[in-house]
């Protein structure tokens, strides 16, 4: 709505004050205020410039009566903004030095100060735009001069209104500082930015952030649209890369006397929240004289008492922020500002500024109205020949020397501003010798009073300004894109204060658009001398400790995400670097070790006859297989004695070689799996085992006919015999053979890397392929088993004097008792450990059979003969 009235406002003025009668007429219109101080140097061709050097301090105005004249009284100079005169001035000494650029043609300028003021900084571009004697908005009258371009201002706010008034005249404007800001309602603006995008600021800053790894910072920023738009901007952008907001500060802005009291009273707050804040790094924007008010912070606080050494802070500051004070401030600590962090337009000094600047006093610079009132200010004395009446203080000889004064008044060196107004003058120089080279239709005229223009063509200047790019003399290359925009980037300088008022600054970093990706921002931090606070050690600014590997961040329930716990990772997982939002699992081949933070190779391990247990199984494998071949052998040699002859001699022959083959066979889960054993080592045990338990039912049920043939009138004699026997055998192995061959059909065992079911191991197995058909090679020995448990048990008493069925009846207790025991032991064990579960379990319920069933019968045999006699057998079954 402000903008709409202002130019509304400016369109009213452009109406013609007077008819003249002749082509030459005078007009007579009442003019403002005189400003206080300009600078004119005369040329063919014009620069103005809209100069940022004192702030005005005046009551509000009440609009019942025309505003008083300011006076020196009510201005508060900021001595370090001279130094964008001198170099306006410098630029244009070499420009009309260099014969080559602008061939006999003098370039000149005409400087004003808008005292950060709308209503003077609208006044000055009027007059810039105006006739010399009068102010005649939109009417020439004696038009004495040819005005190029415009440079100015120095704050968004400013080039605003200067933007404001040039849009409708065409004239080119070159803003140094920060740039107006656009919205939807704001007029298209054409202007020439000498500050890079604030978003390429904006990414540097985030990634200094996350350099340092500073995730909880604060920002203290102006209560206005512009502070507005610098928080809405990096919020969220921060945000996306995990850096949370301990506060946000807002000051306001000052325009009258009357505001300062309450400017102070919120000053004290905003420094105790800052300075009670966990947050070390604090983002500071604002424009470039916020740092005078800046400096009030530390007088500011509500604290009853100040620390003899106060709190630091990492202030990073943006890139329109200088470090400037004002005269009263000369004596100030300048502690708060040691360490500052500073982003800036790229600068450097081009040859012969500095020795410029040290022949500058106010005896050889003639017409300059700046500079008197900046050696005043900056040197803290009077010239008694400008001044009315008695004024305390020392008097001003001229002789003072620049060099002298601190750097918060003075530099030597070229500032980024001053930078961006000595390039700006370039850059307009250069675009008018295009120009006025190139073939258009409107060519400047030659005269013997120098080049010409007509000033209806002055707006044919942006088309080459848009297009211009050369190198400055101190070497770097300037060039605008297709949006106006300079193509530069940011230096990253660390200011260094001292106690005696000196300051230096030290670049540390850069931010460089044309670099690849990867090194656009760099930053050597062994070179940044830290707040005396942090002893010189790097600082740390996050809300909670990193939470170390082997931990993850947990967040706390009603705060912001940087703030958070630190939970240590669950059983299998790891994670390997700090402040991880989760743990996360190892690879198949590899597991976390002891404290969770790396993964580590698994070793490939399986049961072999290396390892000790491998040894002991093999060695009672092979212990029991020639137990089990003694007794085969004791038996074959004996085979004619009453005692092997009445237990079936054959069934006991095929029982021993079944028993001697299971303990062989617990040798084939020994040692690396491959094809060959895997398909093997069940299918023979279970085969095997089949037989060994058929057998031991053929002599069960033998037995049973056997004495139920005895019997007067029995029908069973028929069936008692070696047929029965062998019958019983062949059958139930050969349903066992159906089932291996159904299953190695079906799904077979194959070779087999575990690596999930033991933390630490990769466990080389034979994979069992149809874990049904496993458990229905087990399920049927296990029935076959309990038959034959059933039918010993129950013939246990049968009155017969080498009964097997007791012996039986134990060993198949046994068989049972170890299998049942198996199954739920088998699955309880992982790796290596379930195929020596396995191997146990062959080896104790084959050594069952053979102790219980033969352990006897060799007693009889080898101990005790006299019983194994054929006429003691007779009478004891008589």
């Amino acid at each position: 709505m402000v903008m709409m009235v202002v130019l509304l406002i400016l369109k009213l003025m452009l109406l013609p004050c007077v008819v003249c009668k002749t082509h030459i007429a005078k007009c007579h219109v009442h003019n403002p205020h005189t400003p206080l101080h300009l600078y004119h140097q005369e040329g063919n061709l014009i620069i103005g410039t809209i100069a940022s050097h004192g702030i005005l301090n005046y009551n509000s105005i009440a609009f019942t009566q025309e505003p008083p004249p300011i006076l020196l009284e009510d201005l508060n100079a900021v001595p370090k903004n001279y130094q964008h005169i001198l170099a306006l001035q410098f630029a244009v000494k070499e420009i009309n030095g260099n014969p080559q650029l602008l061939p006999n043609v003098t370039l000149g300028f005409h400087i004003y100060d808008s005292y950060f003021n709308a209503k003077w900084t609208y006044h000055a571009t009027m007059l810039l735009i105006s006739s010399l004697e009068t102010f005649v908005p939109n009417y020439i009258c004696d038009m004495k001069k040819n005005l190029l371009a415009i440079i100015g201002g120095l704050d968004s706010q400013t080039s605003l209104q200067v933007a404001t008034v040039l849009d409708i005249y065409k004239v080119p404007q070159l803003v140094y500082g920060s740039a107006p800001l656009r919205n939807d309602k704001t007029p298209g603006f054409s202007f020439y930015q000498m500050v890079p995008k604030e978003g390429l600021q904006y990414q540097g800053i985030l990634y200094f952030l996350l350099h340092f790894r500073w995730t909880w910072v604060g920002t203290l920023t102006f209560n206005d649209e512009y502070g507005d738009r610098f928080i809405q901007t990096v919020v969220p952008l921060f945000s996306q890369w995990g850096i949370c907001f301990a506060f946000t500060e807002r000051t306001q802005k000052i325009s009258f006397v009357s505001e300062y009291n309450d400017l102070f009273n919120k000053g004290a707050k905003i420094h105790d929240n800052i300075m009670n804040s966990k947050a070390n790094a604090v983002v500071v924007h604002g424009e470039s004289y916020a740092m005078t008010f800046f400096r009030w912070l530390p007088y500011l606080s509500e604290g009853e008492q100040m620390s003899s050494k106060p709190k630091g802070k990492v202030w990073i500051m943006t890139a329109q922020m200088e470090l400037t004070s004002f005269p009263y401030q000369r004596t100030w600590d300048t502690e708060i500002l040691h360490g500052v962090l500073s982003f800036t337009t790229h600068s450097n000094d081009p040859p012969g500024f500095q020795q410029f600047l040290e022949s500058k006093n106010p005896s050889n610079s003639r017409g300059d109205g700046f500079i008197v009132e900046f050696w005043q200010h900056a040197f803290g004395c009077v010239f008694r020949n400008h001044v009315a009446g008695n004024v305390e203080g020392d008097n001003c000889t001229g002789e003072e020397k620049l060099e002298n004064l601190p750097g918060p008044f003075f530099e030597m060196s070229m500032t980024s501003h001053s930078y961006n107004i000595y390039n700006a003058a370039y850059a307009v120089a250069q675009a008018f010798h295009v120009m006025s080279t190139s073939r258009v239709k409107h060519r400047p005229m030659v005269t013997s009073g120098g080049l010409k223009l007509q000033h209806q063509h002055l707006w044919q200047l942006h088309r080459f300004l848009r297009g211009i790019s050369f190198n400055n003399s101190a070497g770097d290359m300037v060039s605008f894109d297709q949006n106006g925009e300079i193509a530069a980037g940011f230096d990253v300088n660390n200011w260094v204060v001292f106690s005696n008022q000196s300051f230096k600054r030290v670049k540390v970093g850069n931010m460089d658009p044309q670099a690849p990706p990867d090194q656009a921002f760099t930053i050597n931090e062994n070179a940044i001398t830290w707040h005396n606070w942090f002893n010189q050690t790097q600082p740390n600014s996050v809300c909670t400790d990193s939470c170390l590997p082997g931990s993850s961040k947990k967040v706390k329930q009603g705060e912001p995400f940087c703030c958070y716990d630190c939970t240590p990772c669950p059983q299998g997982k790891i994670s390997d670097e700090e402040d991880m939002n989760d743990c996360y699992e190892c690879e198949d081949e590899k597991y976390p070790n002891k404290h969770k933070t790396i993964c580590i190779p698994k070793r490939a391990t399986f049961l072999s006859y290396e390892e000790p247990l491998g040894i002991s199984l093999a060695s009672f494998a092979f212990s029991f297989a020639f137990i089990t071949a003694l007794v085969l052998e004791i038996f074959v040699k004996h085979r004619d004695t009453p005692i092997v002859k009445a237990n079936n001699r054959d069934l006991t022959y095929t029982l021993l070689i079944s028993l001697l083959l299971c303990f062989l066979s617990a040798l084939l889960f020994i040692g690396h799996p491959d094809k060959v054993s895997c398909l093997l080592r069940q299918t023979a045990f279970g085969i095997i085992f089949s037989v060994a338990v058929s057998c031991v039912l053929a002599k069960t049920i033998t037995v049973v006919l056997a004495f139920m043939a005895t019997k007067p009138g029995s029908r069973m004699r028929k069936w008692v015999g070696k047929g029965l026997a062998n019958s019983i055998v062949l059958s139930c192995s050969l349903i066992q053979v159906v089932i291996c061959t159904l299953w190695l059909m079906i799904s077979p065992p194959f070779p087999n890397a575990d690596m999930k079911s033991v933390a630490e191991e990769i466990v080389l197995e034979c994979n069992e392929g149809s874990v049904m058909m496993f458990y229905c090679v087990l399920g049927y020995m296990g029935f076959l088993a309990l038959v034959s448990f059933t039918v010993a048990f129950l013939a246990r008493r049968l009155p017969d004097s080498f009964n097997e069925t007791k012996f039986i009846t134990f060993s198949m207790l046994l068989f049972c008792s170890v299998w049942l025991s198996f199954v739920p032991t088998y699955l309880s064990t992982k790796g290596k450990y379930m195929v020596s579960v396995e191997i146990f379990s062959i080896l104790a319920s084959s050594a069952g059979l053979l102790g219980c069933i033969f352990s006897p019968k060799c007693y009889i045999i080898l101990l005790r003969p006299e019983l194994n006699d054929r006429d003691l057998l007779i009478r004891r079954k008589s």
